[in-house]
């Protein structure tokens, strides 16, 4: 039985920045972008690759808000009319699993406690190693390559 779940961003928190044209989302740090690879443009919203020619944009994204050492912010990519993935328990995102990821692993003070690469393919045992830890109150999953923030991943 797996013990764990992704989280993907909401959809609602991006939806209306598409509407802002290219001008007004420069003054906030944020790039319309096309795809124009795939896999290349991992949706934060979806946990789906966008496909050739989607719409997308690269805006900053504050991923550990928390008031902790390990605040930070980062680079994602969301596309236009994602909606929210939503995934069963030990489901795991394609996005995820095509890639080499960095995973970290955060206690209930949101601060590191354990941290590990994987690759994509046997994410689901890090994850289970991750969790045995009962100090470990959720991770954060990154791209190892970019470093950029995937998905938070909780305990199901």
């Amino acid at each position: 039985m797996h013990n764990f779940v992704f989280r993907a961003l909401s959809d609602t928190d991006f939806a209306a920045l598409f509407e802002l044209d290219d001008n007004q989302l420069a003054a906030r740090g944020i790039e319309r972008v096309r795809a124009d690879a795939k896999p290349g443009f991992p949706c934060r919203v979806s946990l789906c690759d966008a496909e050739i020619g989607d719409e997308l944009l690269l805006l900053p994204f504050e991923h550990q808000p928390e008031a902790s050492p390990y605040r930070a912010s980062g680079p994602i990519f969301v596309s236009r009319g994602a909606k929210q993935g939503l995934f069963a328990a030990g489901e795991i995102p394609a996005s995820v699993s095509s890639r080499m990821i960095s995973l970290r692993a955060y206690d209930s003070r949101h601060r590191i406690v354990h941290a590990d690469v994987c690759d994509g393919a046997r994410i689901g045992a890090g994850i289970e190693v991750a969790f045995s830890n009962s100090a470990v109150a959720y991770l954060h999953l990154h791209n190892a390559k970019r470093g950029c923030f995937a998905c938070r991943v909780d305990r199901a």
